[in-house]
């Protein structure tokens, strides 16, 4: 099953547009998003998928201050960017997001980490990082098993506007560095291939 979209009103203002996400019924164990003001409604993550990030989550246990928490169903809202993103994985201060009820402010990330599914590959690739980069989210950690050349891993920083600066790109296979705070190497290479 692919990603389905739902329209809003082109009209309509960012306090209905998260209300209308925070309260329709979306189908149980789908990932439900508004990506640049369209909801987005995906299918649950196949295995492989979750075993990436079960990955990496691990090796940012090992590295993370006790006051912050790493987060897997965590919305963050870019208001400006009309986006309500849940990453695949979200590191932010524990004190900020136990307040929260459905979302953060996107502004409260450390690091974000997407792993690209078929149906959401470009959002991974422009609409998110976009949206990540002008929320002045650090760090952005893309596993795209997707890409044209093979399977790779970008790491990007140094949001500027709504770009970041690519800090590190690898292939599959290869360890990936990501800088202080995490000061930790991921190694790729344990990452299932499709």
């Amino acid at each position: 099953m692919s990603a389905l979209t739902v329209s809003q009103d082109p009209d309509q203002n960012w306090d209905d547009l998260v209300r209308f996400w925070e309260e329709m019924d979306w189908p149980e164990g789908s990932k439900v998003e508004i990506i640049e003001g369209i909801i987005t409604v995906s299918p649950a993550p196949a295995s492989r998928h979750n075993v990436i990030a079960a990955r990496i989550q691990r090796r940012l246990y090992s590295v993370i201050p006790e006051d912050w928490e790493i987060f897997q169903t965590l919305a963050i809202a870019v208001p400006s960017r009309l986006g309500m993103l849940i990453p695949d994985l979200l590191v932010a201060p524990v004190r900020e997001c136990a307040e929260a009820d459905s979302h953060i402010p996107a502004v409260l990330a450390e690091l974000v980490v997407e792993v690209t599914s078929r149906s959401n590959a470009h959002h991974d690739r422009v609409s998110k990082p976009a949206a990540y980069a002008t929320a002045g989210i650090p760090l952005y950690l893309l596993i795209d098993r997707w890409a044209p050349g093979g399977p790779t891993a970008t790491l990007f920083g140094e949001p500027k506007g709504d770009v970041y600066r690519v800090l590190s790109a690898v292939k599959f296979g290869d360890p990936i560095r990501l800088p202080e705070p995490f000061d930790v190497t991921i190694d790729t290479g344990e990452f299932p291939v499709d």
